[in-house]
């Protein structure tokens, strides 16, 4: 065990967790989690990345690094509102059910492969839009807090882009302290999970369920497995599928969206830096899930924290944290030029919000996109 193995995964638990708790406390606010269920929603998700973390890591003997997924997060807060937790979670279980399905079976997980990259991307383009559109807004209403986390963020990044986002929040911090901005900070507390009987909903199923398995199956854990092979490592897909389906499966009732594989925050634990021997990198897994676990004991903790900060800056922050993401899904979506029409279409119909048949704009984007694709491979007579 080297110093480096510890240093490695402890940033990437303070990056992962620091710079994205935002987003998913935005997508608990959506769907109308008390503070207790919010608490016990991080928990939940922590401890899930933990155990699947070092499980897998141990199991197999690779750097196999977890998260939660970001983009499903994104998701839940742009389009779930109103949705209640118990219907929400009903969406996580199918969400991590379908996950293990595709790792039981072949043909539907061949299904979800045959879905072009280029709508797949473009939705999630869509969902996260709307997150980033929305830092000119507050730009507008509060400069004096926005614009200079905004400025942080972006020298940073000159830097380092790991601690970009994280260097913002701490500033955004800062600045509200010296506005007055700050509400009364809470007491240190122990997290507590907390129980939440599903309600399958059907609409919810197809408008939440459905979008959340395939931004998480196309923007987490296809990258994921890549940062894996780029590190040299022959990832085993199927079984990682399994555990963290079923991890995510196992922690939905208490709140949780989707834990899925890391993508960027893994390439910290499975390159060089990490240890000179790849053979040894499989260490940083089971100390990347320690650190998740205090973290799942702090989050009663980190919530209370969160909630005392102004809405915009928690807006601000999410919105910095899906610069990058937003980046890597328009690339994706306009790569093919054979797929550019479908890709734009179902961009503007998932960002336009549009809700109908009490299905959201994500499912009428891929719906659009699929149907354009389709009509394009229809060839004239």
């Amino acid at each position: 065990m080297r110093a480096s193995i510890i240093i490695s995964a402890f940033v990437a638990a303070l990056v992962g967790f620091g710079g994205t708790l935002a987003l998913v406390l935005a997508a608990a606010h959506a769907v109308g989690a008390s503070p207790a269920e919010a608490s016990s929603w991080v928990a939940a998700i922590c401890l899930a990345i933990a155990a699947t973390s070092a499980l897998l890591s141990v199991r197999y003997r690779m750097p196999i690094i977890a998260a939660w997924s970001t983009p499903g997060a994104a998701l839940i807060a742009g389009f779930g509102s109103g949705t209640g937790m118990a219907s929400a979670t009903g969406a996580f279980l199918v969400a991590g059910l379908l996950v293990v399905l595709c790792a039981a079976i072949r043909p539907l997980g061949a299904l979800v492969a045959r879905i072009p990259v280029a709508v797949a991307a473009a939705m999630l383009a869509g969902v996260l839009a709307r997150f980033v559109m929305a830092l000119a807004e507050h730009a507008a209403a509060t400069p004096s807090l926005v614009l200079p986390v905004i400025a942080v963020f972006f020298i940073v990044r000159r830097l380092s882009p790991n601690w970009a986002v994280p260097a913002a929040l701490l500033a955004g911090g800062a600045a509200a302290v010296l506005l007055g901005r700050v509400g009364p900070m809470p007491a240190p507390e122990v997290s507590a999970l907390v129980w939440t009987t599903p309600r399958f909903d059907p609409p919810v199923l197809v408008g939440l369920a459905l979008p959340l398995f395939l931004v998480t199956m196309a923007s987490q854990n296809l990258p994921g497995f890549a940062v894996l092979r780029a590190g040299g490592y022959v990832p085993p897909v199927r079984p990682i599928l399994a555990v963290t389906g079923l991890a995510s499966m196992a922690s939905a009732p208490f709140g949780a969206h989707a834990t899925n594989l890391a993508a960027i925050t893994a390439a910290l634990c499975t390159g060089p830096d990490t240890h000179p021997d790849p053979r040894k990198r499989w260490l940083a897994g089971p100390v990347y899930g320690g650190f998740y676990l205090v973290l799942a004991a702090a989050g009663a903790s980190l919530v209370g924290v969160f909630a005392a900060l102004p809405p915009a800056l928690i807006a601000t922050i999410a919105g910095l944290a899906l610069l990058s993401p937003l980046t890597g899904a328009l690339t994706a979506a306009l790569n093919e030029e054979k797929h550019r029409v479908a890709a734009v279409a179902t961009f503007a119909t998932t960002a336009s919000g549009v809700t109908a048949l009490g299905l959201g704009a994500p499912v009428w984007g891929l719906a659009a996109g699929l149907l354009i694709v389709g009509l394009d491979r229809i060839r004239p007579a």
